[in-house]
């Protein structure tokens, strides 16, 4: 199981970012994605959730409105479009999901991370 993400980098406040996370070594369509973000000296934080089939999302209230995610199955990838991006929103962003292994076992797995910097 491998999640990579890209499309991270240096934005300007009020600026735009579509982060890309493309999956491989599991059946994708079968599994809810997120995307996760870590700032400097806070915890982890949920960020934006979507169901296996894309049918169903949720967001932090905090990016309610600014944030969209979405998925293409048949590529694989899962996408968190930011827009009107502020310097609260300055993190590390992961993407992640839990893949079963084996019946009685499943596993986290994240993605290596991508900086968002908001800065003017």
């Amino acid at each position: 199981v491998q999640l990579v993400e890209s499309g991270g980098g240096l934005v300007q406040p009020g600026g735009s970012l579509r982060l890309s996370c493309a999956a491989s070594g599991f059946t994708f369509s079968s599994y809810d994605m997120s995307w996760y973000r870590q700032a400097p000296g806070k915890e982890r934080e949920l960020v934006a959730y979507i169901s296996s089939d894309g049918g169903s999302s949720n967001y932090l209230d905090s990016v309610k409105g600014r944030f969209t995610i979405s998925r293409d199955n048949a590529k694989n990838t899962v996408y968190l479009q930011m827009n009107s991006l502020k310097p609260e929103d300055t993190a590390v962003y992961y993407c992640y999901s839990k893949v079963k292994l084996a019946v009685w076992y499943s596993k986290d797995y994240w993605g290596q991370g991508t900086q968002i910097t908001v800065s003017s």
